[in-house]
């Protein structure tokens, strides 16, 4: 990956992991607590599986999760952040500050109404 010479590396990385799409609610959902891969699908909705998988996959990578594999019958595997990722809560708290004071919502379509 190429980096500015002009900016701090660590800060472009950082910003390159948070700002690619659904982590950033991967992160906030796994706040809460460790779930499973069919409770992350089923609350996050609008990600499809191959792209939840591939987000967990480089947060893994990245240090900010693990996957743990539990030998129950059947096989039962969670995602947890580590401490890494717990250090992100912060930034995730300040984002939902942000966003509350700053964000506006698109208004509702009206009936029949398209974009």
């Amino acid at each position: 990956m190429r980096y500015s010479e002009q900016i701090c590396p660590r800060f472009q990385h950082a910003v390159e992991i948070l700002g690619k799409r659904w982590v950033g609610l991967i992160l906030r959902l796994l706040m809460e607590r460790p779930l499973r891969f069919s409770e992350l699908a089923e609350r996050l909705e609008v990600v499809g599986d191959r792209m939840l998988a591939d987000r967990l996959k480089e947060l893994e990578l990245e240090g900010v999760i693990e996957r743990r594999v539990y030998p129950d019958m059947p096989v039962r595997v969670e995602y947890r952040l580590t401490e890494k990722g717990y250090g992100l809560g912060a930034v995730l708290d300040a984002i939902g500050q942000w966003s509350e004071q700053w964000v506006e919502l698109p208004e509702p379509l009206a009936p029949g109404a398209t974009h």
